[in-house]
């Protein structure tokens, strides 16, 4: 698995952007996030049951990325048409304000090594890139298990200091 102090590898893939008819989709690239930092999370399947909460969540604090000035992309290997028709029945999938990035090929999560053995799907992977396309960090849980989105933007604040965070540390903190 792809971790801390490598390079989040480079890929070109479609992503719903939006639910407006003829705007729908749109191309996303690496080249599209560098400069800024970066949080692209993972989830297994379309029409399941943890996965929206996550995606729900992640919208929720959306405002909170984009305060820190990072990127926010979400991405499974569903198709960009499973992705649309998933935000267009799911009540609180239809007003998202980030990508919902297409891996049909699972060649980005083959590179990141984050597919499950057995039926091939990402696995709940969350990275945090830096302006230079690097991961700063990076956390996995098993399948059966939803993240804490709060606990993401908090290590984004935490890496964006530049400094040394001690244990439990909350933004507005001293650091050390």
């Amino acid at each position: 698995m792809k971790t801390i102090g490598e390079k989040f590898p480079e890929f070109k893939k479609n992503a719903v952007v939006s639910l407006e008819a003829g705007k729908e989709f749109k191309t996303i690239t690496s080249s599209d996030l560098k400069g800024k930092w970066s949080v692209i999370f993972w989830w297994p399947k379309d029409f399941t049951f943890v996965c929206p909460t996550e995606i729900i969540s992640f919208n929720d604090h959306y405002d909170e990325f984009a305060k820190l000035g990072a990127n926010l992309v979400g991405c499974s290997c569903d198709s960009e048409y499973v992705h649309l028709a998933w935000r267009n029945s799911h009540p609180g999938l239809r007003t998202l304000k980030f990508p919902m990035v297409a891996d049909t090929s699972k060649s980005l999560a083959e590179d990141l090594g984050i597919l499950e053995a057995e039926e091939k799907v990402a696995y709940r992977a969350t990275f945090i890139i830096d302006p230079e396309g690097i991961i700063k960090w990076v956390c996995v849980n098993h399948l059966d298990i939803g993240r804490n989105v709060p606990e993401v933007v908090r290590v984004l604040e935490a890496l964006k200091t530049g400094k040394l965070t001690p244990c439990d540390w909350k933004p507005g903190q001293k650091t050390l």
